[in-house]
């Protein structure tokens, strides 16, 4: 039977006032790495790092990374502010090229020093100090909680042009990732942003997890953040709202596929799924359909590989 969803809620969901800078400072006892995972955001990542920076000051965090595959001049304005930035392809190189966001995080945690681990999204607009301060706190200032992983919820404005509409963001998360957990795991049914690019946990615990290489990553390490802790191990944090850029609908459609490609994939390990399934997503094209996204590659457990050297 699935469980019911409701008592851990209760217990479990975080509002991020709760958790104040000054709380953080004088109450962890765990190192702690903030990581932006980046690609051409130099429209957003002043005044993100000038915030996370402020915190490391402030002694909440100990160290803030860029990790970056940019064109633009996103890397240049980090190192300028004092962050820390790694091109992506410099981490593990003989690994070959990397293969999206998923892959961007994994080969960081090989940088990633802090006992707790926050990623968060380069494209933020509105950042706040909350959105580092709330992820972390659970982790850091509830320690008796045994909570091992944190994920960000919050409204999601829906800007076109000049005009934005109080909800309406989020479309893949509605129309794909929410459903496909209600039907396959109705116990993380609760989880309000299964593809939230704000994600806290103990560094020990993401090293023992695979890493879905692209837009599938968020929902597959949720799932296998269950199966490892459990849901009393999970905690939301309620960040408010959140303002990010929206994709064009033509491009939602690979998003959506590398979401259902991640939960299937699970499914599968579980025995749950017989495969193998299809692993290319064709669209409508001129005469020919067009390949959009096509095998998804998984990167093993970062424990697995240290263990093997």
């Amino acid at each position: 039977m699935p469980l019911r969803p409701s008592p851990w809620l209760a217990t479990h969901t975080f509002d991020h006032r709760r958790f104040p800078a000054e709380r953080l400072a004088s109450e962890r006892t765990a190192s702690v790495s903030v990581c932006l995972p980046a690609r051409n955001e130099e429209r957003t990542i002043g005044p993100i790092l000038e915030t996370l920076l402020a915190l490391r000051e402030q002694g909440v965090v100990d160290q803030v990374v860029v990790v970056d595959g940019s064109t633009d001049a996103t890397p240049e304005i980090a190192r300028r502010l004092g962050a820390e930035v790694h091109a992506e392809a410099a981490l593990l190189p003989e690994l070959g090229p990397v293969l999206g966001k998923g892959d961007a995080m994994w080969r960081a945690l090989s940088v990633l020093t802090g006992e707790v681990v926050c990623f968060l999204d380069a494209d933020s607009g509105g950042f706040g100090a909350h959105f580092a301060c709330g992820m972390l706190g659970p982790l850091l200032c509830e320690r008796e909680r045994g909570i091992e992983f944190v994920k960000g919820c919050y409204r999601r404005p829906f800007r076109v042009g000049e005009v934005t509409l109080p909800d309406g963001g989020g479309r893949v998360t509605e129309l794909t990732a929410r459903p496909l957990l209600n039907l396959f795991y109705p116990e993380l049914a609760a989880i309000r942003q299964p593809l939230a690019g704000e994600v806290a946990a103990r560094g020990e615990l993401l090293a023992r997890l695979p890493f879905a290489t692209g837009y599938g990553v968020e929902i597959a390490m949720l799932i296998d953040a269950y199966h490892e802790v459990g849901l009393d191990g999970i905690a939301l944090v309620d960040l408010d709202v959140r303002q990010n850029a929206h994709q064009p609908l033509r491009d939602l459609g690979p998003m959506a596929y590398a979401v259902l490609q991640a939960v299937a994939g699970r499914l599968q390990r579980d025995g749950r799924l017989r495969g193998p399934l299809p692993s290319t997503f064709f669209a409508p094209g001129e005469g020919e359909p067009v390949v959009l996204s096509d095998q998804p590659v998984e990167r093993p457990p970062l424990a697995e590989l240290r263990s093997a050297a």
